[in-house]
C-alpha cells in the first residue's frame, strides 16, 4: 500500500530531499565562479580563492547530520504585526500562518527564497523559548526524529492551542540519550532555554557559566561562538575567536562541533600552548606551582622588571656637522620619569625615549634658529651617543632572561619580592640547582606563564575579540591573566564547575577568578538542570558535593531513564575487565576510567582478555568502542557508559584529599547512560 501524498511525514521528506539539492546547488555555484576578471593581482586572487575554498566547505552536506532538525507555524509571518503596527494599521486576525524549517545554518532556492531558517537567527528563537505560557506568534512547534540523517519520525506541540497540556518531548529526551561513538557532536536540536538566553548573549559582555556535570556548559559555549559569529561576523572576522580547553584531548573531542555548525574560522589551543615560549621539561611541586602561579608574581616581575631603568648621571652630547647640541642629565631625568608615570608597556617607552631626546636637541636647534624638519628628528634618534644613552638608562630585557634570574639568583629574587613573598615562599620557587642559560633551564608550565606575564610587561599582546575559556576552574590566577591578556579589548564565555576543580591552586570563587582575567563585570550564570548524567548516577556523584564544594547547588537530572548503576565488589582487573564487556554489548561508546597509576595494569589486563581499546583523544569507531582513561584525563570527556575502577585509588592518587575527592567527582559524572563502579578495596567514606 504507497503512502498518502498528504501524508506528513512524506512531505517533511521531501522538504528534506529538496533542501538537501538545494544546499547541493548553493555549493555548486560557488564552485563554479570565475574570478579571473576580479583580481587586481595575484595577492587579492589568493586571498578570494582562499574565501572561496572555505565557503564550499562550509557549505558541506554532512549525510549523517540532519539538514533540518525543527519546524516552527507562525500565526501570521514574523515581524508583520510590528510593521502593519508601524504603518498605522490594525493587524488582521485571519492571517495567513508562516512555516520555517529551523537548521544547522541557511539553505535558499534558486529564487532565494529560504527553505531552511539557521537557528541563530532571531526569528528561530522561539524554537527554543516559546512555552504554553508563552507561545511566541507559533501555532505550532514540530520536532523530528532522525536515523542517519533521515527523517523517521516528527513530534508536534500546538503552542497556542489551550486545550492541549505542556508535556514532555520524547524526541528531545531520545536526542538526548542518543547513544555516541566519535568527537562531541553539536546540540542545536536540543538548547534548552536557560541555554539559549546564555548563547545569544552579546558580544559585547563577558559571561561566566557555572555548570555541574552533564548541564551541558561546554556545548553552550561552542553554540554561543556559533551565534556570535553569525551575529558579528564581520568584526569577528577582523578580530579572531579562541577556544581554550584544558589539553589536547578535550580539544579533540570537541574539534567538530564548529565546522558542523559551518564555522570553520575559530582557532582552539590550551593554556600551555598560549605560553609557548621557551620549552617545557619540568615539573614543579605543589608547592611551587601554587606560588608561582599566584597573581602576586605579577607584581614581582614587574619590579625586576623596571629595576632596569637607571637615572642618567651624564648628559647626551648629539654632534651634527660643526654643531654639538647638549641635553644636560637632570632634563634627561624628567624624560625617563615622564615615561615611568605614563605606565606604558616597558619596550613602547624604551622606543620612545630616542624620539624624546631627539625632540629636545630639536627644540635647541629651533632656539637657535634651525629649521629643523621630522627627517632630522629621526635622524637624531638614530644618532650613536643617544643610542648609547638609551641602552645605559633603559636597557633592553629578555623576558625569558628575567625569570631566568628571579628563579636562580636568591639576592635578586630577595630584592624585587620584598613585602610580597615571605621567606618560604621564596624558597619554594627557587631553582635547587640555577641553570646557566635560557635553553639548557628545565622549564615547567608555571614557568612559562612567568615569562609570558614577563613578555606582555614589555610589549602588548595580540587582543582577539572573543575567547571562549572551558573547564576554567583548574587555572591559576596567573593563567587567568595569560587568557585575560588575549582578549583586553574583546569579550570572553567562562566556562567551569568549582567543584570539578583538581588542582592545588584550583578557583575557589568566580568573582575571584573574573578580576584576574580582567572582567569583573562578568555576569555569573548557573545551570543546574542535568541533561547528560542519569538521575541514579549524579544523585550518587552529588554525595561528595558536601566535601568538595559546599556552596553549589546539586545538578538535578531531567532524564526520564535512571540510567544503569551499580556498585560492584570484585577481585582483580579480570572483573573489571569483564564489567567492560557487559556495556560493550550496548549500543555505543564505553570508558574505562582508573587511577593514572592503575592504568597500566589495566591495560595489560585488557589485551590479554583480547579486547580492544583506544586511549583519550583517539575517535572511537564502531569496532573499538572502548577508552581507557587516567583519571587526570577525564574531565570534559563524555562515555555513554563508564566503568570506574577503584575509587579510593583516585582519591589517593591527589596530593590532598580534597582534590583526590574532586578528582573522583569528575570520573564519577562521565557517564551517559549507564556506569559501574567496581572496587576491591573499601570505597571512600564520602560516598557511604
Amino acid at each position: 500500500m504507497s503512502t498518502p501524498v498528504d501524508d506528513p511525514l512524506s512531505r517533511e521528506r521531501s522538504h528534506l530531499s529538496a533542501s538537501r539539492s538545494a544546499l547541493r546547488a548553493m555549493r555548486e555555484d560557488v564552485e563554479a565562479l570565475d574570478i579571473s576578471d576580479v583580481t587586481a593581482n595575484w595577492v587579492n586572487a589568493e586571498v578570494l580563492a582562499r574565501q572561496i575554498e572555505e565557503r564550499v566547505k562550509a557549505l558541506a552536506d554532512l549525510s549523517d547530520t540532519p539538514l533540518f532538525f525543527g519546524r516552527l507555524d507562525y500565526l501570521r509571518a514574523p515581524g508583520a504585526e510590528q510593521a502593519e503596527e508601524a504603518d498605522g494599521e490594525r493587524p488582521q486576525p485571519e492571517a495567513a500562518y508562516q512555516t520555517l524549517h529551523i537548521g544547522r545554518r541557511h539553505v535558499h532556492d534558486h529564487d532565494g527564497d529560504p527553505m531552511v531558517i539557521d537557528w541563530r537567527a532571531p526569528v528561530s528563537q522561539p524554537f527554543y523559548r516559546a512555552s504554553k505560557k508563552d507561545p511566541m506568534d507559533v501555532a505550532l512547534r514540530r520536532r523530528f526524529g532522525y536515523t542517519r540523517g533521515d527523517i523517521t519520525a516528527y513530534e508536534d506541540e500546538h503552542l497556542s492551542d489551550p486545550g492541549e497540556a505542556a508535556r514532555t518531548s520524547k524526541l528531545l529526551q531520545q536526542e538526548i540519550e542518543r547513544p555516541r561513538v566519535g568527537p562531541m557532536r553539536d546540540i542545536v536540536a536540543t538548547i534548552q532555554p536557560e541555554q539559549d538566553e546564555i548563547v545569544r548573549s552579546g558580544l559585547s559582555g563577558t559571561v561566566c557559566v557555572q555548570g555541574g556535570p552533564g548541564t551541558g556548559k561546554t556545548a553552550v559555549g561552542l553554540h554561543r561562538v556559533a551565534y556570535l559569529l553569525y551575529a558579528h561576523r564581520e568584526r569577528l572576522a577582523r578580530t579572531g575567536t579562541l577556544v581554550i580547553g584544558p589539553n589536547r584531548s578535550f580539544l579533540h573531542y570537541i574539534e567538530q562541533v564548529l565546522p558542523a555548525l559551518g564555522e570553520l574560522a575559530v582557532q582552539q589551543a590550551t593554556v600551555d600552548d598560549l605560553v609557548a615560549h621557551v620549552e617545557i621539561k619540568g615539573t614543579d611541586d605543589a608547592r611551587a606551582a601554587v606560588v608561582k602561579g599566584d597573581a602576586r608574581l605579577a607584581r614581582v616581575l614587574r619590579r625586576a622588571l623596571y629595576a632596569h631603568v637607571t637615572m642618567p648621571a651624564e648628559p647626551v652630547v648629539v654632534v651634527r656637522g660643526s654643531r654639538r647640541w647638549r641635553i644636560p642629565a637632570y632634563e634627561l631625568e624628567e624624560l625617563v620619569r615622564e615615561l615611568l608615570d605614563r605606565d606604558i608597556r616597558y619596550g613602547a617607552a624604551r622606543e620612545a625615549l630616542p624620539q624624546r631626546i631627539a625632540h629636545a636637541v630639536l627644540v635647541q636647534m629651533e632656539r637657535s634658529g634651525e629649521a629643523p624638519d621630522d627627517r632630522v628628528q629621526d635622524a637624531v634618534a638614530r644618532n650613536s651617543a643617544v643610542k648609547a644613552a638609551v641602552k645605559a638608562v633603559w636597557p633592553a630585557v629578555d623576558p625569558a632572561k628575567l625569570v631566568l634570574r628571579l628563579l636562580s639568583d636568591a639576592e635578586f629574587l630577595a630584592a624585587h619580592a620584598e613585602g610580597i613573598l615571605d621567606a618560604d615562599e621564596q624558597k619554594a620557587i627557587l631553582w635547587a640547582k640555577p641553570a646557566r642559560s635560557v635553553k639548557s633551564a628545565t622549564w615547567s608550565a608555571a614557568d612559562a606563564v612567568l615569562i609570558d606575564e614577563a613578555t606582555d610587561l614589555i610589549q602588548r599582546t595580540h587582543s582577539l575579540g572573543h575567547v571562549v575559556l572551558d573547564e576554567a576552574q583548574d587555572l591559576s590566577p596567573m593563567q587567568y591573566r595569560a587568557v585575560g591578556r588575549r582578549c583586553t579589548t574583546g569579550s570572553a564565555t567562562v566556562l567551569g564547575d568549582l567543584a570539578q576543580g583538581t588542582t592545588p591552586w584550583a578557583t575557589r570563587n568566580w568573582q575571584e577568578a573574573l578580576t584576574h582575567l580582567g572582567k569583573p563585570e562578568a555576569l555569573v550564570e548557573e545551570l543546574t538542570a542535568g541533561f547528560r548524567v542519569p538521575t541514579d548516577v549524579i544523585t550518587y556523584a552529588s554525595r561528595l558535593l558536601a566535601h568538595i564544594a559546599p556552596g553549589l547547588t546539586p545538578v538535578v537530572s531531567i532524564r526520564e531513564n535512571p540510567g544503569h548503576f551499580e556498585v560492584r565488589p570484585v577481585s582483580g582487573p579480570k572483573d573489571v575487565v569483564e564489567a567492560c564487556r557487559e556495556l560493550l554489548r550496548h549500543e555505543g561508546s564505553t570508558g574505562l576510567i582508573a587511577a593514572d597509576a592503575r592504568v597500566p595494569e589495566l591495560a595489560e589486563a585488557l589485551e590479554r582478555a583480547g579486547v580492544p581499546y583506544l586511549g583519550p583523544g583517539e575517535e572511537t569507531t564502531m569496532d573499538t568502542r572502548l577508552t581507557l582513561v587516567p583519571a587526570s584525563l577525564a574531565k570534559g570527556l563524555e562515555y555513554d557508559y563508564v566503568v570506574l575502577d577503584e575509587p579510593q585509588a583516585v582519591v589517593d592518587g591527589e596530593p590532598d584529599e580534597r582534590t583526590g575527592l574532586r578528582r573522583l567527582y569528575v570520573a564519577l559524572t562521565r557517564a551517559v547512560s549507564g556506569l559501574i563502579v567496581t572496587h576491591t578495596a573499601g570505597l571512600p567514606p564520602q560516598l557511604a
